[in-house]
C-alpha cells in the first residue's frame, strides 16, 4: 500500500514539473521569444494640449504628441511599453496617488504645491505663458485686462498666474476643464481672454486666425517648465531621470522638439 502511494505521489510530482515547464514555455512565447515578460507602464495625460498630447480626430482616435513620443523613447530604453490613459488635467495628481497610473506627462509644471503630493523628474521642456484673445480685442498688455474676464484651465499653472495678475489688475477668472473650451469661450465672446502656454497657443492660432496673443514673463523661473510626475518614492523617478539626461545630452530630445515645435525653444 505504501509502495503504491509512493508511486502515485511520484507521478503527481512529475505531472507538476511538466505543467510548470509548459507554463514557462508559454510565458517565453508571450514575451516574444526573449524569455522576459512584457513590462507595461500606464501614463496619465490630458489629451487636449497640442503639441504635447492631443488627438487628430480627422485621422484617428490615437493620442499623439511630444510627451507621447518622449515617454515612449524613455520607457522603451528601460524595457517598458506605455499605455496611455486620457483624463481631465485636474484629476492627474489624484490618479497617481490612487495608483491608477504609473506616471503622468501632460506638460505639467513641477510646482512646490504639487511636489507635496508627487515626485518629479528633471524639467524636459520650458515654455512661457501667453495671453490669448480675439485679434480685434485690443488686448495688448496685462494692463488691458483691467475689468476683463480671463479663462484658465482648472488646476493648471496658469490658474496660479491668473491669481498673480489679479493682485495688480482687477480681473474675473473663469475656469474650464480643457483648453479647447477656453478657445471656444473666447470665440463666442463669453470670456475676453485666456492664459495658455505659448507653444500650445501657437498651435491653436494656426486653425483660428481670428485669435492673437502675447507672451508674459514668469517671475518664478524655478517653477517654469514641464516635468514627469511619479508617485512619491517611485523607483521610476531615478530610472526616467537617468535616461532623460542621456537623451537630452545626445540630441534625441532636441529632435523631438524640432519635430513637434518646429525648432528650438
Amino acid at each position: 500500500m505504501k509502495k503504491a502511494l509512493s508511486i502515485f505521489m511520484t507521478a503527481i510530482l512529475i505531472m507538476g514539473v511538466l505543467a510548470a515547464c509548459g507554463t514557462a514555455s508559454e510565458e517565453k512565447e508571450n514575451a516574444g521569444g526573449n524569455g522576459e515578460a512584457k513590462k507595461v507602464l500606464t501614463m496619465g495625460t490630458s489629451a487636449d494640449y497640442p503639441p504635447f498630447e492631443y488627438v487628430e480626430t480627422a485621422k484617428s482616435d490615437e493620442i499623439i504628441g511630444f510627451d507621447v513620443d518622449l515617454a515612449n523613447l524613455i520607457a522603451g530604453e528601460l524595457g517598458y511599453e506605455v499605455e496611455i490613459k486620457d483624463m481631465d488635467f485636474n484629476g492627474l495628481i489624484g490618479a497617481i496617488q490612487a495608483d491608477r497610473v504609473d506616471f503622468v506627462m501632460a506638460g505639467m509644471t513641477p510646482t512646490e504645491d504639487r511636489k507635496k503630493s508627487v515626485d518629479f523628474s528633471d524639467v524636459y521642456y520650458t515654455a512661457k505663458h501667453m495671453i490669448v484673445s480675439a485679434k480685434d480685442s485690443n488686448i495688448k498688455s496685462i494692463e488691458d485686462l483691467e475689468g476683463k474676464t480671463v479663462g484658465v484651465q482648472l488646476s493648471s499653472i496658469q490658474e496660479g498666474k491668473a491669481e498673480e495678475i489679479g493682485e495688480t489688475v482687477k480681473i474675473k477668472v473663469e475656469k474650464r476643464t480643457r483648453i479647447p473650451e477656453l478657445v471656444q469661450e473666447i470665440k463666442a465672446g463669453r470670456i475676453d481672454a485666456a492664459i495658455i502656454e505659448d507653444t500650445v497657443a501657437e498651435g491653436y492660432f494656426k486653425n483660428n486666425p481670428d485669435l492673437a496673443g502675447f507672451t508674459i514673463e514668469d517671475a518664478n523661473e524655478e517653477e517654469a517648465g514641464s516635468a514627469i510626475a511619479f508617485p512619491k518614492d517611485s523607483k521610476l523617478t531615478e530610472e526616467f531621470n537617468r535616461v532623460l539626461k542621456e537623451k537630452m545630452e545626445n540630441g534625441e530630445v532636441e529632435k523631438l522638439v524640432v519635430k513637434w515645435f518646429g525648432g528650438e525653444k
